[in-house]
């Protein structure tokens, strides 16, 4: 055997053992990321007896979740640590401690998560709630393989059913000779159409997300900061306020006339609006002056800037399609990386690019959770059921995979698709790809336009306690919500 192809094959094998470390690694950091994470909302009573049949189904689920999650930061992670990488190789192309960062790794991390993403929605997510609901069949022995068989069962049937509508969908739809033979490969055919559907409904669900959820950061953003007093008399409303609360005290306490009945519930409830009120004013109050003229602007002046660069990309991208067919988002055949840079600024495009991407997938994530259809899905700390942590781990990696194709299409990066991700049908549409930029831009700019409208005057009302006077009934609902809510305008 010829000595050189030694070498070359104990070469390959040290890069592909130096890989798999890496994304050992690497999925380890996340999962026990992702651990924290979990443990920080689930509820403890689930896994309160260590012997326990229920307890022992929910460390089992627990685990799965867990590997979910991780998949989930790790599709967030996978398009700016491609894009940094082929930065970095660029700046430092012979450096020594670079070497492992390199087209087969990155190519390698993309197929991972492709697969992984894959195994979580198609198996590990619908085995964990059937095994969670599961008792095992009737008359059979109980215990925890009952449930598994169960559950099991129930997944093969759920496997068959989602196959067999796939398989008459495809029939009605293309009824070619060569769509007929293509029906009968699952691997080829069925597991790629499936991903592609759950893919586009992903980006359609970005879609909808992201344009609320860039409006409503302005929201969350000011509910999470000291905003400037701008007109308002702080000390005389912190007096009110404090007033108030004692009031509401000495009524819950019975201090009040006994011949007067009171809903407690609704006393209770009012008592901690008006004390978390007060709390709120004595921030506003104690902060400094730099952190309460200088911290609120800058935060809105930076959020409004990534949006309005977003839209303004976008809106060029839209441009770029009409005139050139290599603006069409695809898959990267080529994945040696560091020969050009993916960005006309550079590494500061690059960054640029990096930071609209996580905007993005933060401002999709705020508007999943304050879209009225899955405001119930909200977890809260140390009081959230496994079978609703089931159901944030779907929606999240729903999200996250769909993440690189949204950026992509969208035109916020140039960095095009690696391994089977650039392999969806609906890409290769125009008029979808067209479509969908062109709602992008114009639902953004509707939401922003109509949040900015009603919280600039709001915002003029009350500074200037106009909204003490009387005001028609259809118009006093809808001010009421940016003006008496605590936190519900951007401007707030």
């Amino acid at each position: 055997m010829d000595p050189d192809d030694v070498s070359v094959r104990e070469q390959l094998f040290h890069n592909r053992v130096r890989e798999s470390i890496i994304c050992c690694l690497l999925f380890l950091c996340l999962y026990i990321l992702s651990y924290t994470i979990i443990t920080r909302f689930k509820k403890n009573a689930d896994f309160s007896y260590d012997d326990s049949e229920d307890a022992t189904v929910n460390r089992i689920v627990l685990w799965l979740c867990t590997f979910t999650l991780a998949v989930s930061v790790g599709a967030v992670l996978l398009l700016p640590f491609s894009i940094l990488s082929n930065e970095i190789l660029l700046s430092f192309p012979e450096n020594y401690y670079m070497q492992w960062l390199n087209g087969s790794l990155i190519h390698g991390l993309w197929n991972l998560v492709f697969l992984f993403s894959n195994l979580s929605l198609v198996l590990l997510m619908p085995f964990a709630y059937f095994f969670t609901e599961s008792e095992g069949f009737a008359g059979s022995k109980k215990g925890v393989m009952a449930r598994v068989y169960e559950t099991s069962v129930m997944l093969l049937l759920l496997t068959l059913l989602v196959l067999g509508i796939v398989w008459v969908a495809s029939a009605i739809l293309d009824n070619s000779a060569a769509s007929r033979e293509s029906l009968y490969d699952l691997w080829d055919y069925y597991l790629p159409y499936l991903y592609s559907c759950i893919s586009l409904f992903g980006v359609l669900l970005l879609l909808v997300c992201t344009p609320f959820g860039l409006s409503r950061m302005f929201s969350v953003t000011g509910s999470l900061l000291v905003k400037p007093r701008l007109l308002e008399d702080l000390d005389e409303t912190l007096n009110c306020t404090v007033f108030e609360e004692a009031a509401l005290s000495a009524k819950m306490k019975g201090k009040a006339s006994c011949w007067i009945n009171v809903d407690m519930v609704a006393l209770k409830k009012q008592f901690l609006t008006i004390k978390a009120r007060r709390l709120a004013l004595e921030m506003r109050r104690k902060a400094s002056p730099w952190q309460r003229n200088l911290c609120y602007p800058l935060a809105m002046l930076l959020l409004l800037g990534l949006t309005g660069v977003s839209v303004l990309i976008v809106c060029f991208h839209v441009l770029e399609l009409l005139i050139d067919e290599a603006a069409m988002p695809r898959g990267m055949e080529d994945h040696h990386l560091g020969k050009a840079s993916f960005s006309v600024f550079g590494s500061f495009g690059a960054a640029v690019q990096v930071i609209l991407i996580f905007y993005l997938m933060v401002s999709s994530v705020v508007g999943f959770y304050s879209s009225p259809f899955f405001t119930r899905l909200l977890p809260r700390k140390q009081d959230t059921t496994m079978t609703k942590i089931i159901g944030n781990c779907v929606s999240l990696l729903v999200l996250s995979s769909a993440l690189p194709v949204f950026s992509r299409t969208l035109g916020i990066t140039r960095f095009d698709l690696l391994g089977d991700f650039g392999r969806f049908n609906w890409l290769r549409n125009f008029y979808i790809v067209f479509l969908y930029n062109m709602l992008f831009a114009g639902l953004t700019t509707m939401c922003l336009v109509n949040k900015f409208t009603w919280a600039v005057q709001a915002e003029l009302i009350r500074a200037f306690g106009l909204h003490k006077l009387p005001l028609p009934v259809s118009r006093s609902r809808n001010l009421a919500k940016s003006i008496t809510i605590s936190g519900s305008s951007p401007m707030q």
